[in-house]
C-alpha cells in the first residue's frame, strides 16, 4: 500500500486521529510476523519443550511365566524408536530426566480361540502385557503406573516359533501406540 493511498483512506475516517490510525495501519501488518503461530501435530503430543529437554526409557526385563527372550530387545527398540520419531526430546542413559518410562513385560501367553468340527483350536492368540511407570520429574501430576495389554491372532496350522518374529514386532508396535498415547501423547 503506498503512501498517498494510507493518506487517502486516512482523510476518509472523520472523527478518528489519524495519527492513531496510521499508527494502527503500520502496527496490524507487522502483528502477523511477530512470530506467533499455532503449533498443530498429528499424533497428539503437545510438549513444551521449553520445559521438557529429556527423557529416560529404563530396561523393560520380561517377568511373564512364558519367556521368549528378544521380545525385550524388541519391545524396547520399538518404544525408543516412537518416542524420538514422535518427539524432541533428547534419550538420556541415566534416570535424572525431565521425564522417566520404566517398566516390565508381565504377560506373554498363547490361548485358543476358535475351535473346529473337531474340537481343535483353530486359532492362537498371543497376548503381550507390559506394565509401565511413567515419572514426570516436571509435574508428578502427570504420573502413571498403568497395564497395558495388546494380542494378535494366528492360525493354529502354523507353528509359533514360525509367527513369533513378527507377532511380537506387531504387538510391539502397538503397545509403544498405546503407551505413548497414555503418557507423552496425553496433554
Amino acid at each position: 500500500m503506498s503512501d498517498d493511498e494510507i493518506m487517502r483512506r486516512l482523510k476518509s475516517f472523520k472523527g478518528i486521529s489519524q495519527k492513531i490510525l496510521l499508527i494502527i495501519l503500520l502496527i496490524l501488518p507487522l502483528a502477523g510476523l511477530s512470530g506467533c503461530k499455532p503449533v498443530f501435530t498429528f499424533n497428539g503430543s503437545i510438549l513444551n519443550y521449553d520445559i521438557y529437554k529429556t527423557i529416560y526409557v529404563a530396561d523393560f526385563p520380561i517377568r511373564a511365566a512364558l519367556v521368549y527372550p528378544p521380545l525385550q530387545q524388541t519391545f524396547e527398540n520399538e518404544i525408543l524408536n516412537y518416542v524420538t520419531r514422535q518427539t524432541k526430546l533428547q534419550v538420556q542413559d541415566t534416570p535424572n530426566a525431565d521425564i522417566n518410562l520404566s517398566g516390565e513385560i508381565t504377560g506373554y501367553s498363547l490361548s485358543p480361540q476358535a475351535v473346529g468340527t473337531d474340537a481343535y483350536a483353530t486359532e492362537t492368540r498371543l497376548t503381550i502385557t507390559v506394565r509401565v511407570k511413567y515419572v514426570d520429574n516436571k509435574n508428578s501430576a502427570n504420573n502413571l503406573d498403568q497395564t497395558f495389554s495388546a494380542y494378535r491372532q494366528f492360525s493354529s496350522s502354523l507353528m509359533l516359533t514360525d509367527v513369533q518374529d513378527e507377532l511380537c514386532q506387531q504387538i510391539s508396535e502397538e503397545l509403544a501406540t498405546l503407551i505413548f498415547n497414555a503418557t507423552l501423547g496425553n496433554w
